[in-house]
């Protein structure tokens, strides 16, 4: 099991149902244009973008470092996917369309090839949400048990990173 090197908290707001997390020396990128929008996590060079239903306002995130690839965290979440992305540097920020991109201080061990796990879910108490994904209009479970990580706001989300390869 792997080893917590750092992990930080914060908020963020999406634009267009999306919100990424991204390597800062990556300027202006986005994800691949062919990218599954069947899938919550869209993947690009050095970032990866979040879809997030129009329902949502404001999402929590706890962005963790690892080692090696954590256990799975406890309880029961809305949704999980994992993805790999190469990070140049290292050096990440949260980015969305309307707010730009704001660096955050969660330190990685190096730059190379990572590991992402995002979990989330949704705020019981501000539902229903819907789908962002393509051809799906369903209303998303909302499990309990994440209220102290939400915190009051629509949506919390759980990243893992852990490196897979060196640069």
């Amino acid at each position: 099991m792997g080893r917590l090197l750092d992990s930080c908290d914060t908020t963020v707001s999406a634009s267009y149902r999306l919100f990424g997390l991204v390597d800062t020396t990556m300027g202006a990128e986005t994800f691949d244009e062919d990218a599954d929008r069947s899938k919550w996590l869209l993947p690009g060079p050095g970032l990866v973008y979040l879809q997030v239903p129009a329902e949502v306002g404001a999402t929590v995130i706890r962005l963790e470092s690892w080692t090696t690839a954590p256990a799975l965290p406890p309880g029961q979440w809305a949704g999980r996917e994992e993805v790999e992305v190469d990070l140049p540097e290292g050096e990440l920020g949260l980015q969305t369309v309307d707010g730009g991109l704001r660096e955050i201080p969660l330190v990685l061990p190096s730059p190379g090839r990572y590991r992402m796990r995002w979990q989330w879910v949704f705020n019981p108490d501000a539902g229903p949400f819907t789908s962002p994904l393509r051809g799906c209009s369903d209303v998303l479970a909302t499990p309990a048990g994440h209220e102290a990580a939400l915190g009051g706001e629509d949506q919390f989300c759980l990243v893992q990173i852990w490196r897979t390869a060196a640069a």
